[in-house]
């Protein structure tokens, strides 16, 4: 039997880029959809490992509030452990193991430019926006396109109270998010075909839907820098891309903005990308989640469990794969 030994300093094949990855465009997104899938089940399956054996102060709802859970998570909360070293930032790599080089995003000093159509943009420093805001506690659960899920207890304000900071005007119908991209400190930057910086979009309904969240924390502690300091959208309706992390502009807008994701992969991911059991990507399917933190594998539910607060937002619209995508 033929025995191939690598050197010590060989890389392991997930930790290398494959070499289509900078020939072929297409071929390239559908290995990293691969890709993504197989970091996520890989790394679940070690964050599993920790379970809830070691719970810590903050790691259960019982240490929040009532009010924290009123929108019924109906699960225990992940520990914090989890959710702080099993993440996707792509602007610093495309594994799930990103957190050590996200401690290198400068989050002091910060500021979030609010522009487009309101009555007069401005800049305004992060720590100044805190201060014409009230926080509070939410504990939601969150569901990755990937078909992970955990349970958070976010730390913000309703997006509603920053669109009412912003003043938009009547004709603004969208919302355009764009995040940090800083090649000094990203080297996910680099990615060849990604169409950086990453932005999102929402409605002006679904930004102002009591759902809707700005994260500026976690367990009652400042957001870390790999889960999106300083300043995040939280979405638990929605697949997790849609939460924008590190956010750095808000821009008020009258036509649909064309997100990331659609222009990277538009035959993959959409503007709504509600959550949806019926609908697969190409790659995978979303009817079941694996819950990181417990090893358990769920059924997925429409509207990640929150259709009795969003669903009357697309009343009226065709309920097909577009909706779900």
């Amino acid at each position: 039997m033929h025995v191939i030994r690598k050197p010590d300093w060989s890389l392991p094949e997930t930790e290398a880029t494959p070499p289509h990855l900078a020939l072929d465009r297409r071929a390239a997104l559908a290995t990293l959809g691969g890709a993504m899938l197989g970091f996520g089940q890989i790394g679940a399956a070690l964050a599993d490992t920790n379970a809830n054996a070691n719970a810590k102060p903050g790691d259960r709802i019982s240490d929040y509030p009532p009010s924290a859970a009123r929108f019924d998570p109906e699960r225990s909360l992940t520990p914090r452990h989890n959710v702080e070293t099993y993440n996707n930032f792509y602007e610093f790599g495309l594994n799930k193991d990103i957190w050590r080089k996200a401690q290198k995003l400068p989050t002091e000093p910060w500021t979030i430019r609010i522009d487009g159509m309101v009555e007069k943009p401005f800049t305004i420093s992060f720590d100044d926006l805190m201060k014409k805001v009230s926080t509070e506690t939410r504990i939601y659960r969150h569901r990755c396109v990937e078909a992970w899920s955990l349970v958070v207890p976010w730390e913000g304000f309703p997006l509603a109270d920053l669109v009412k900071l912003a003043k938009p005007l009547s004709g603004a119908k969208y919302l355009r998010f764009t995040t940090l991209s800083d090649p000094k400190v990203m080297p996910g930057l680099s990615i060849p075909f990604f169409p950086w910086p990453y932005h999102e979009g929402l409605t002006m309904a679904e930004a102002t839907n009591e759902l809707a969240f700005v994260g500026t924390g976690m367990y009652g502690a400042k957001m870390p820098r790999q889960d999106g300091a300083p300043i995040r959208v939280v979405l638990p309706w929605k697949y997790g891309f849609k939460s924008a992390k590190s956010l750095v502009r808000i821009e008020f807008v009258k036509e649909q903005p064309v997100t990331f994701w659609e222009k990277t992969s538009p035959d993959m991911y959409g503007f709504w990308a509600n959550v949806n059991p019926k609908y697969p990507t190409l790659r995978w399917s979303q009817a079941r989640e694996r819950v990181i933190g417990t090893g358990e594998v769920v059924p997925t539910q429409i509207y990640n469990g929150y259709g009795k607060w969003v669903a009357p937002l697309y009343a009226g619209m065709k309920q097909d794969k577009k909706l779900f995508m």
